[in-house]
């Protein structure tokens, strides 16, 4: 009787397993062999900043130098946009920034959400399909906060010094697909200065404070009462440990994004690392990433999931100016490893990023490609590898690496051009060596700025040749007019179609007419 009840208990269970895979149209093989997956996301670091992709690097990233050794790494890698909402917004949803409300600039701390409840993201899709999501880090993509009313309860008081901290927040990453959360609302330099947990501040601000030194200023704003800037970074690596010590005691895969705060302004390395570059203080902050990198390669191993974790690592876009670019050059490091321009700018500099892929025993060790990609590209690097099928209004940007990764796979890798965008809203567009720049400067911080003196007497538009000019040097605009017009169309159709991958034509957040296109007028016509 009991060996029939066991044999009955081990029927059911199998019963049960091939029914619920059935249900989400996988089978059990692919249940087990689904990888965790890690995408470290750090922010404002540069190309050149880590020596596997400059040799010439002055700044010791050793950590980071292995996890490309030990996986792929692609040198021809771009972010969606040249500054970090945007970016993060691309990334997340698999579709470019500029198809957004959002045509310029970034979010604040009091901003309201980014992405609507009704847009499916990477978190969300995996979700769906069995794995445990968190999110831990800085998130600037915007959510709703509560906020206090005046005198006759009438009024809402708008602003962040006017946040109910008491309430929880709406629209957050937990309404996007996230079942953990812990991370800041925006950038360390903007307030407030709490930590928001599963749509929560852990602590009510008492204080306010700012600072205006050359590496470390931040806004003046609401700051909870054990919150220290300096600290932010250990502290979010300590809580993305502890959560990964909670996910070996469960039997599902997890995703976890984990957004850094730097080596994004304030730069603030802790005590351990002030020095340590032997050049300031934003090498010293890239080089604590570093070894917090090596941590977390090593409690995976420790943990006996190594093999089975793929991660990704890369920058949300440039190294910033902040980091005193004159300074380090006249040490012999520059952040954009010849590039033109850095954060915030249409030049190459501004949005192309050290970006690496490790999955042991599936991606062979020690590969470089040259294979121009995107960050929009992982929504559908992550349905390819699990074999989900997205609908015509999902991941619209967004391209499968697998082909590149596992070649041994049949498929093609099917991206054949990028868009890029800058801080002002300017527009490029890459195909193969040729890249179009839709405005005359740099589209940010860089000389030529924006509606500077010394845009005025420049072509209105930039063509380069990246395989003989990739330091974006030599305007060959007006001498290749079958190229240009080109290029010119293949944008006009990218963003009227709402969509760059195939597939049922899609809308933008706002008409094409709406006021809020500012860069796209000339393009259009």
């Amino acid at each position: 009787m009991i060996k029939f009840r066991k044999a009955s208990n081990l029927l059911c269970l199998v019963l049960f397993v091939l029914f619920t895979s059935a249900k989400s149209g996988k089978t059990v093989k692919n249940q087990i062999d689904n990888p965790n997956i890690i995408f470290v996301l750090v922010d404002d670091m540069g190309i050149g900043d880590v020596g596997a992709f400059n040799p010439d690097s002055k700044i010791a990233t050793p950590h980071i130098n292995a996890l490309a050794s030990s996986g792929m790494k692609f040198i021809d890698a771009h972010t969606s946009s040249a500054v970090c909402t945007p970016t993060r917004y691309g990334l997340l949803t698999g579709r470019y920034n500029w198809r957004s409300p959002l045509k310029s600039g970034v979010v604040g701390g009091d901003s309201k959400a980014l992405i609507p409840t009704t847009r499916t993201t990477v978190a969300k899709m995996l979700k769906d399909n069995g794995y445990h999501t968190s999110f831990i880090g800085k998130w600037h993509l915007g959510w709703n906060w509560q906020h206090e009313k005046d005198s006759t309860g009438t009024k809402t008081l708008e602003g962040v010094d006017h946040i109910d901290f008491s309430k929880p927040i709406s629209n957050g990453p937990n309404d996007l697909g996230f079942d953990y959360t812990y991370g800041l609302p925006a950038s360390l330099d903007m307030a407030p200065y709490v930590y928001v947990e599963n749509g929560k501040t852990t602590e009510i601000p008492n204080k306010f404070t700012e600072s205006n030194t050359e590496y470390g200023w931040w806004r003046k704003g609401p700051t909870a009462p054990h919150f220290v800037h300096q600290d932010v970074l250990p502290h979010f690596f300590e809580k993305a440990f502890d959560q990964i010590n909670y996910e070996v005691k469960s039997t599902r895969p997890f995703f976890m994004y984990l957004a850094l705060p730097s080596p994004h302004t304030p730069m603030l390395p802790t005590q351990e690392w002030q020095g340590k570059s032997g050049l300031n203080p934003y090498a010293d902050y890239v080089m604590e990433i570093d070894d917090y990198i090596g941590q977390l390669e090593q409690l995976l191993k420790e943990k006996g999931i190594d093999e089975n974790t793929l991660i990704f690592f890369t920058s949300d876009n440039g190294c910033t100016p902040d980091s005193n670019y004159p300074f380090l050059k006249s040490k012999g490091h520059d952040p954009s490893a010849g590039y033109r321009g850095h954060k915030a700018d249409i030049f190459e500099g501004g949005h192309r990023e050290p970006f690496i892929v490790k999955w042991p025993g599936r991606i062979k060790p020690g590969k470089t490609s040259d294979i121009t990609i995107c960050t929009t590209d992982f929504m559908r690097t992550c349905a390819d590898i699990l074999n989900i099928k997205l609908k015509d209004n999902e991941a619209e940007d967004s391209f499968s690496l697998v082909p590149i990764l596992l070649p041994e796979t049949s498929e093609e890798y099917k991206r054949s051009y990028t868009v890029h965008h800058s801080i002002n809203g300017s527009f490029a567009i890459r195909e193969g060596k040729w890249k179009m720049i839709f405005c005359p400067g740099s589209g940010g911080w860089s000389n030529p700025r924006p509606n500077s003196s010394a845009v005025k007497d420049l072509p209105k538009y930039q063509l380069y040749d990246l395989e003989k000019d990739f330091s974006e040097k030599h305007n060959l605009y007006g001498s290749q007019i079958a190229i240009e017009n080109h290029l010119k169309s293949l944008l006009r159709k990218c963003i009227s179609d709402g969509r760059s991958t195939a597939g049922q034509k899609q809308n933008n957040d706002l008409p094409l007419g709406d006021k809020k296109w500012t860069q796209i007028k000339d393009i259009m016509n």
